[in-house]
């Protein structure tokens, strides 16, 4: 049976969930900026038809923002997560369970498979509908008998307005797909990009088209076993499968100060709050951690200034999700890489040796069954769910629990409301 992969994708994710509650900026040219405001994250399209690169510091644009009337919006995290949840339970509406993989906050494979007779193109444009009207997100929507196909059938409805936004390769005749694979460069094919374009460029292989008619094993021997299967996938035979949400098997919470930290306690703030969040993402997953990591640094880029960039990691006496005893853990590393005298820049935390909460390894000398403190349990639990109904941070250890502003904070000058998670911002309609 042939395969009937989709990959629904949101165009310009961040922007678009700007634009969902302000929709002034619609046909406005506008972009989402990174951690303090400082790089250029995501772009609408009007921006892109400027050649304005992704990763383009901020301060450089100021002239052309000026000229074209650009809009810029600091990273709104809280947003877009949310936005992407509503998103992806409405595509998930269309496959049962488990033919639905949510690859990217934005994009999301789903297997019609099992449904041989649902007319695809018509599903797709339901599917863009649907997310439309009960998100405001727009969405496009390809089809193709491997995920690798899928992917480039989503390019193609998402660049050439001629396919109304859903693109169907899986019915396509073999010199109809070849005709149009040869308008795609090899360097826009999952999995390729700029470095592998280039060296295929030099074996004369510039499209799709040729990629798909190459030796997946001769370049097996060249570029190794992912290129194989991208030409197979190419071909139509399906290398990929639609993958399970893994637990990661490491989890870090890191970001540059908004200003410069020079102190114990600064850094110790810091410190304490990313625990917080890692800690949170680690209960989110059902896991404990086995080893706990630390580091911070000054700027590399500031060669006036003394540099010292040291990190360490510490094994913990049992694995643990307990977020008051690793905070602990990191808060005796800090103290002895602490030096005075330097201007620190960024901090982070890093949680290792994840494993499963549910199975504990016993000790060589343990005498008995492994027991689990109830209390310290249901006093964790109760942190997560004040944590997630109120925001993360709402209750926290020491000073990861106290509400106040902090010089380190990230700046984030242009962000827009938390509209749907919060009742006090709220949009409001006049």
């Amino acid at each position: 049976m042939t395969r009937r992969i989709a990959l629904a994708d949101v165009n310009n994710f961040y922007c678009s969930c700007e634009r969902v509650f302000q929709p002034r900026y619609e046909g406005v040219p506008i972009v989402v900026l990174s951690n303090n405001d400082g790089c250029v994250v995501a772009r609408s399209a009007e921006v892109k038809a400027l050649g304005v690169t992704m990763g383009t510091p901020w301060f450089q644009l100021q002239d052309l923002a000026r000229g074209h009337g650009i809009v810029a919006f600091s990273s709104n995290y809280v947003l877009y997560g949310d936005m992407s949840a509503r998103c992806m339970r409405v595509l998930g509406q269309f496959v049962p369970p488990e033919d639905q993989e949510i690859y990217s906050i934005d994009e999301s494979f789903l297997d019609f498979t099992a449904q041989p007779h649902v007319d695809l193109t018509a599903t797709g444009q339901a599917m863009r509908q649907r997310v439309r009207q009960w998100t405001g997100l727009p969405i496009c929507v390809g089809y193709g008998p491997t995920k690798t196909l899928a992917k480039l059938a989503n390019q193609v409805a998402k660049m050439r307005p001629g396919w109304s936004g859903v693109c169907d390769l899986t019915a396509t005749p073999p010199a109809a797909l070849d005709a149009l694979l040869a308008t795609i460069d090899v360097g826009d094919v999952w999995g390729i990009g700029g470095r592998y374009g280039a060296r295929l460029a030099e074996q004369g292989i510039t499209s799709a088209a040729q990629l798909r008619a190459a030796d997946p094993r001769r370049l097996r021997e060249q570029f190794g076993v992912v290129m194989e299967r991208t030409v197979r996938e190419l071909q139509g035979v399906a290398c990929l499968e639609l993958e399970d949400v893994q637990p990661k098997q490491q989890l870090v919470a890191s970001r540059a100060f908004g200003e410069p930290v020079f102190t114990l306690d600064g850094l110790a703030e810091s410190i304490r709050d990313y625990v917080q969040r890692a800690v949170r993402k680690l209960r989110r997953q059902g896991s404990v951690a086995g080893a706990v990591g630390l580091w911070f640094e000054t700027s590399r880029f500031r060669a006036q200034d003394a540099q010292y960039a040291p990190t360490a990691t510490l094994t913990l006496p049992a694995p643990t999700d307990d977020v008051a005893a690793i905070t602990q853990v990191a808060i005796a590393i800090l103290k002895q890489l602490f030096r005075p005298g330097y201007r620190y820049v960024k901090s982070g935390v890093i949680l290792q040796d994840l494993r499963d909460h549910d199975v504990q390894q016993g000790q060589l000398f343990d005498t008995g069954v492994l027991t689990v403190d109830a209390r310290r349990e249901n006093l964790l639990a109760m942190l997560d769910r004040a944590n997630g109904r109120w925001g993360n941070g709402t209750i926290g250890i020491g000073s990861a629990g106290i509400k106040r502003p902090r010089a380190w904070a990230m700046q984030r000058g242009n962000l827009s409301p938390a509209y749907t998670t919060r009742w006090d911002e709220l949009a409001k309609v006049h």
